[in-house]
Parts: structure tokens; C-alpha cells; sequence
């Protein structure tokens, strides 16, 4: 049965060389779909990273306009965090749509 495989498959070199391949492929802890499913994560946190660098460009541009005006200050803080001036109550009216 031997004599029946090409000299060149019964070679030592290859045969080492045939297993170690296959190990690296398919059994080794760093094979082939793992390294494949961590490249596409890879690229899917790189969008994510690009939306989060979009998004504080976008904050550091609205800071920015946001410490040059005081009026404009006073307003964001009353709207976004509903904060007021001592002697002032503020309402706040919640219709059924925004629920």
C-alpha cells in the first residue's frame, strides 16, 4: 500500500510541513476563522471609533461657540440641564407625544 503513494507524500519534510499547516489553520488558538473574525471586528470598532471622533468634533465645535457667548451659555444651561437663576421656579410641560 506504501508503494502505492508517490515517494514525494512519503517524504519526512512534507509530511511535518502537511501537519503543522494544518495545525496552524485549523487547530492552533490563532487559526484561520480567528484571525478572520478578529479582523472583522477590528473594522467594525474602526466605524464605531470614526462616529465617536465625528461626534466630539462636533461637541468641541459646539463648546467652542458655547464659551464665546455668554447669552448663548445661559441658554444651553437652562434648556439642557434646567437650571435657574435664585429668584426664578421653572415649569416644565411634558405633553403626551414626548413620552
Amino acid at each position: 500500500m506504501l508503494k502505492r503513494i508517490p515517494k514525494f507524500f512519503r517524504n519526512f519534510y512534507f509530511i511535518t510541513t502537511a501537519l503543522f499547516v494544518v495545525w496552524m489553520l485549523f487547530f492552533d488558538s490563532n487559526d484561520f476563522i480567528t484571525q478572520y473574525q478578529m479582523s472583522k471586528q477590528l473594522s467594525d470598532l474602526e466605524d464605531v471609533k470614526e462616529g465617536y471622533l465625528e461626534k466630539m468634533e462636533e461637541v468641541e465645535k459646539d463648546r467652542k461657540a458655547l464659551m464665546g457667548n455668554a447669552d448663548l451659555l445661559e441658554k444651553y444651561a437652562r434648556e439642557k440641564y434646567l437650571m435657574k437663576r435664585p429668584n426664578e421656579d421653572v415649569f416644565i410641560i411634558v405633553t403626551k407625544e414626548e413620552e
